[in-house]
């Protein structure tokens, strides 16, 4: 069974970390958990964003709402209560506002390196939990290695446009599907989610799917037959 999950390595909107462990979640109570493979596809909310900050999240978010910095810091706020029931605690309204794309390509090298899950979640730590900037190249560098991936490869894909077109490609994806925002979950390429939906949908629609992709063999007549301890003859 295959999730694919379309969703930034960072955004002002903190629901892909929240989704990301109701997601979790579920899958620790799923029986067939180790048949469930995780892919992340990109998707930028706002592609305008600078490549050298300018503004913080907190201001962005502001500007983008027409509001004061004070009144978006208290807006912020409303995701730390379902962040703390996710056993998370965001600290990142005053983190550097960049674009995401750097964090993106580095994840595509990440999933052929097979370590796309560790930074994943070493990136979002980062954003949210410490409030690093996805657009300082030291930053995104240390994460990369901190996962397995060697320093100069990392480089190499930070100094180039390399896995740009696969960026693209996933958020043409994305659009195909009927994403407007994140997180967005596809599961088996027939069932869509949108938003951090609590545990108990994902892990239904986990039962749910995996019935439909591996059906149970209902036995039709019970006649004789040989067995491991031989034939009733």
């Amino acid at each position: 069974m295959t999730c694919v999950l379309m969703c930034g390595p960072t955004s002002v909107c903190p629901w892909c970390y929240i989704g990301k462990r109701h997601l979790e979640a579920a899958l620790a109570d799923f029986e067939h958990r180790d048949e469930v493979e995780i892919v992340y596809h990109s998707f930028e909310l706002d592609p305008s964003a600078p490549q050298v900050p300018v503004e913080t999240t907190v201001e962005a978010l502001a500007k983008k709402f027409g509001a004061s910095v004070d009144q978006a810091r208290e807006l912020m706020k409303q995701a730390n209560v379902p962040a703390a029931a996710a056993g998370l605690e965001f600290r990142h309204d005053d983190t550097p506002h960049a674009r995401t794309i750097d964090a993106h390509r580095l994840l595509h090298l990440a999933k052929a390196e097979g370590k796309q899950a560790a930074l994943k979640e070493e990136l979002l730590a980062a954003y949210f939990s410490r409030g690093e900037s996805m657009g300082d190249h030291t930053v995104l560098r240390q994460a990369a290695v901190s996962v397995g991936i060697g320093v100069g490869r990392a480089d190499e894909v930070l100094a180039s446009d390399e896995f740009a077109g696969d960026v693209q490609a996933d958020i043409d994806q994305a659009r195909a599907y009927g994403a407007t925002g994140v997180p967005f979950y596809v599961v088996e390429g027939q069932y869509g989610v949108s938003g951090a939906q609590p545990t108990e949908l994902f892990a239904q629609l986990l039962e749910k799917v995996y019935a439909e992709t591996k059906p149970a063999l209902t036995i039709i007549g019970d006649g004789d037959a040989c067995g491991p301890e031989g034939c009733a003859i």
